[in-house]
């Protein structure tokens, strides 16, 4: 079991906490697929404090290294971006929206998807194995999930239209590659 704590092993304890993280996305695109919301999202969440395991682990354990740099932001894509997203295209746009406004909102998820993949890219070309700054510049992909999330129990508790989600989701793309400043838990 020595792997688990070796940072040349692609199984590292880290890492396996990332594959877990994956896991867990792509068992959320499923449930989204068969219009099983709520657990799409309590498997999002689960994919999430995995997430912040496995950075946590990593450094602890000196683990950190570029090929975890590179799965995590995979991980972070699929968990934090794409299942968000798709989310909200089939539990808002698809049931409620239809010809110009559903183009609109293809539009905005696709430029959403552009912006977080951008985010991640940017930030595993300017990322050090083992360094965390104080402060991340534009909203982490993470954080935006939670976002979209918020804005989807919006819409499903009436709180806001299919066309406010729309809106409301170009921001958050806009601020994932903002300047904005954002403290590093």
């Amino acid at each position: 079991m020595d792997f688990l704590y070796k940072p040349s092993s692609h199984f590292n304890l880290a890492n396996l906490f990332t594959f877990v993280n994956i896991t867990a996305g792509l068992l959320a695109t499923y449930n989204i697929t068969h219009n099983n919301f709520v657990f799409a999202i309590i498997l999002a969440w689960i994919g999430g404090a995995f997430d912040i395991f496995d950075g946590k682990i990593a450094r602890k354990y000196n683990l950190s290294n570029e090929f975890g740099i590179q799965l995590d932001s995979f991980a972070d894509f699929l968990s934090f971006v794409l299942v968000p997203v798709f989310l909200i295209f089939q539990a808002v746009y698809s049931p409620q929206l239809s010809g110009l406004s559903m183009f609109l909102a293809g539009v905005v998820s696709i430029a959403y998807v552009i912006a977080g993949l951008r985010r991640l890219i940017h930030f595993n070309i300017n990322a050090d194995a083992g360094e965390v700054d104080k402060f991340f510049t534009g909203v982490p992909t993470p954080l935006g999930a939670i976002l979209l999330w918020l804005v989807y129990l919006s819409n499903a508790y009436a709180i806001l239209s299919a066309f406010s989600v729309i809106i409301l989701m170009a921001i958050i793309a806009w601020s994932l590659n903002s300047t904005l400043k954002v403290p590093h838990p």
